[in-house]
C-alpha cells in the first residue's frame, strides 16, 4: 500500500498518497485542480498550463500540478490572486478563436472548457480582430468527426493513438495559429478503440458520427452498467432518455473507469452494442406463430414441461448468476437436463491482448461456477434424446453457427424465452419476451474471474419480466435476485462468504485455486 503524507491545500491539511502528481493526489480528497491536457491513462503532457498552482516557499513558486509529485509538508495554493489570474489568462487564450456554438455542440453540458469558463473567467472577449478560421466536420474515420475550430490542442487524442492503440494515426501539424490536429494523408483512424478519442476530448472537438446531433447530454440519464459485448465485462455508462409519451431509448454507451477490469476505455464494438438493446427486441408473446397473452405463454410452457419425458433446458452464457441458478433449479424440478452449450458465442481470432475477447458472452464463468455442463458432445446427446427443448435466452445460432443442429432443433418441440427475436424464437411453438441486461439487476463473472454487479438502467413503458420471474411463474422457488444467493453461497465455495449487496463497485476478484462443488 502506498505511503500517505500530509500536505496543505489553501492552508487546510489533507492526507494524500505520496508520489502521485498533485492533480490525482488532491483530486482523491475531492479538490479539483483545473486541467485540460492531463489524463490519468495518458500521463502528463504539461502543454495547457491550466493546472499551474502555487507552492509556498517553493522553488519555483509556480508549478504544473500534473508534473509535480505530492510530498510531505508541501503547501499548495489554489486560490491566491496570482493563481486565479493565471487561470483567467489561460482561459482567455483558449477562447480567443473558440466558436460560441455551445447551443449546437454535442459536448455542451460535459465540456471542461465550458465548466472552467463558468468557474474562473466569465469575461467578455477583448479580441477586436477576426477569429482564425478552421475546418469543421472532418471525417477522421472509425466514426470520429473532428471540428478543428473547437480544438484546444491538448494532445490527448494524439497520445491515445500513440500510447494506447500504438497506431499513431493522429498528429499536431504546423505551429501557432495554424496548428491543427489531423490525420496523416491517406491514413484515417484504423483501430478498434478509436471512439475513446471522443470520450477523452475535454471539449467538443472530437465527436461521434453516430451520436452527433442526436440528443442533448443534459437530457440523458447516465446509469452505470456492464458491457455484455464480450467476456471482458467492461464497465460503461448507459446514457438513455425517456421522452414524453415515448419509450426509454439508449443513445450511447461510454467507458466507465474500473482499474480492475478495463481501466478508462472500452472497444468500439462494445460501445456500439447499445443498438442491440434497442433493436430487434421480442416485444410480444407468440403461441403457434400468433400473438398471445403473456400469461397464456407461461401456462403453455409449464404444460409442455409437465408433459415432457426428457426435457432439455438451454441457458444463456449472457444470463446472470442468479438467472442461471434459477434455471438450474427448475431443471431439477421438472427432471430436465440443463445445458449451457454456447459455442456460437465464441468468435475465434476476434480478440486481442487488450479489451476484446473471442468469447462474446458476458458470464460463461458463471456457468462454470455453477457446474452447468456446456460441452458440445453432451448437448448433442441430450438434444437427440429430448422430447422438448426450452431455450432461456440462448441464441444457439448466433453468428450463423451450429447449422448442423438446425434440422434437429426444428424436429423438436421448441420453446423460447428471449429478449430478442432471432432464429430460435422464430422456430418456437412459444416465444416469451423477457428483459435484456440493461433492464434488470444482476451479477456476472468476467473471463478474468472478477465478480461484478450491475443495476437496472432502462425502464420501458410496457415492461417485460426478468428470467427469474419466469422461472418463479413456472413453479421455481427463486423469487428474486436476493433469494438466489443463499443457495449459491451454500453450494459454490468461492461465493460462500460473499454478500451480494456488499460487492465493491469495482468488482471482486474471485480466487482461482478453489474448486466449486455444486449440487442443485
Amino acid at each position: 500500500m502506498a505511503e500517505m503524507v500530509k500536505l496543505f491545500v489553501n492552508g487546510e491539511e489533507v492526507e494524500v498518497e505520496e508520489g502521485k502528481n498533485l492533480i490525482d493526489a488532491i483530486g482523491a480528497v475531492g479538490i479539483e485542480i483545473p486541467h485540460l491536457c492531463y489524463h490519468p491513462a495518458l500521463g502528463a503532457d504539461g502543454n495547457c498550463r491550466m493546472c499551474l498552482v502555487g507552492i509556498e516557499e517553493g522553488r519555483p513558486p509556480v508549478v504544473p500540478a500534473c508534473k509535480t509529485p505530492a510530498r510531505e509538508g508541501m503547501r499548495v495554493q489554489l486560490d491566491t490572486d496570482v493563481i486565479k489570474k493565471i487561470q483567467r489568462d489561460i482561459m482567455e487564450f483558449e477562447l480567443i478563436n473558440h466558436p460560441t456554438d455551445c447551443p449546437i455542440c454535442d459536448q455542451a453540458g460535459e465540456c471542461k472548457l465550458q465548466d472552467y469558463y463558468m468557474e474562473v473567467d466569465l469575461q467578455d472577449s477583448r479580441m477586436r480582430v477576426p477569429q482564425v478560421q478552421k475546418s469543421k466536420n472532418l471525417d477522421f474515420g472509425c466514426g470520429v468527426v473532428h471540428d478543428q475550430e473547437r480544438c484546444v490542442l491538448c494532445g490527448r487524442c494524439v497520445r491515445f493513438t500513440r500510447q494506447i492503440t500504438k497506431t499513431g494515426e493522429l498528429g499536431i501539424v504546423n505551429r501557432t495559429d495554424t496548428a491543427r490536429v489531423n490525420i496523416f494523408p491517406g491514413r484515417p483512424l484504423n483501430n478498434r478503440y478509436a471512439l475513446n478519442i471522443v470520450d477523452i476530448c475535454p471539449v467538443g472537438a472530437m465527436t461521434s458520427k453516430d451520436f452527433r446531433f442526436k440528443q442533448r447530454v443534459w437530457f440523458l440519464k447516465k446509469d452505470k452498467g456492464i458491457c455484455h459485448g464480450c467476456a471482458k465485462g467492461c464497465n460503461i455508462f448507459i446514457d438513455h432518455n425517456r421522452e414524453k409519451y415515448k419509450d426509454d431509448i439508449i443513445y450511447r454507451f461510454r467507458a466507465r473507469q474500473n482499474d480492475l477490469v478495463n481501466g478508462y476505455f472500452i472497444c468500439d464494438q462494445g460501445r456500439m452494442s447499445y443498438k442491440l438493446e434497442n433493436e430487434n427486441r421480442l416485444t410480444v408473446t407468440r403461441i403457434d406463430g400468433a400473438e398471445a397473452d403473456f400469461a397464456d405463454g407461461v401456462q403453455r410452457i409449464q404444460q409442455q414441461l409437465s408433459m415432457a419425458q426428457k426435457p432439455l433446458l438451454l441457458v444463456s452464457p449472457n444470463s446472470t448468476l442468479e438467472q442461471q441458478w434459477s434455471v438450474k433449479r427448475i431443471a431439477t424440478l421438472f427432471g430436465a437436463t440443463c445445458s449451457g452449450y454456447s459455442d456460437a458465442y465464441i468468435k475465434e481470432g476476434d480478440g486481442d491482448d487488450y479489451l476484446i475477447s473471442d468469447d462474446k458472452s458476458a458470464n460463461r464463468k458463471g456457468l462454470q461456477l455453477l457446474e452447468i455442463d456446456s460441452d458440445k458432445e453432451s448437448f448433442e446427446k441430450a438434444l437427440k434424446g429430448c422430447d422438448l427443448l426450452v431455450s432461456f435466452d440462448n441464441d444457439l445460432f448466433m453468428f450463423d453457427k451450429n447449422s448442423e443442429f438446425k434440422a434437429l432443433v426444428e424436429s423438436k418441440k421448441l420453446l423460447s424465452i428471449s429478449s430478442h427475436d432471432n432464429a430460435m424464437t422464430k422456430a418456437s411453438l412459444v416465444a416469451l419476451p423477457v428483459l435484456s441486461y440493461s433492464e434488470y439487476d444482476g451479477t456476472i463473472v468476467n473471463e478474468d474471474g472478477v465478480l461484478q454487479t450491475f443495476r437496472k438502467a432502462v425502464r420501458k413503458n410496457e415492461e417485460a419480466v426478468d428470467i427469474l420471474e419466469v422461472t418463479r411463474m413456472l413453479g421455481g422457488a427463486v423469487r428474486d435476485k436476493e433469494q438466489a444467493w443463499p443457495g449459491m453461497r451454500t453450494t459454490v465455495n468461492v461465493l460462500a462468504d460473499i454478500q451480494s449487496d456488499q460487492i465493491p463497485a469495482e468488482g471482486l476478484q474471485l480466487p482461482e485455486s478453489e474448486e466449486a462443488h455444486v449440487s442443485a
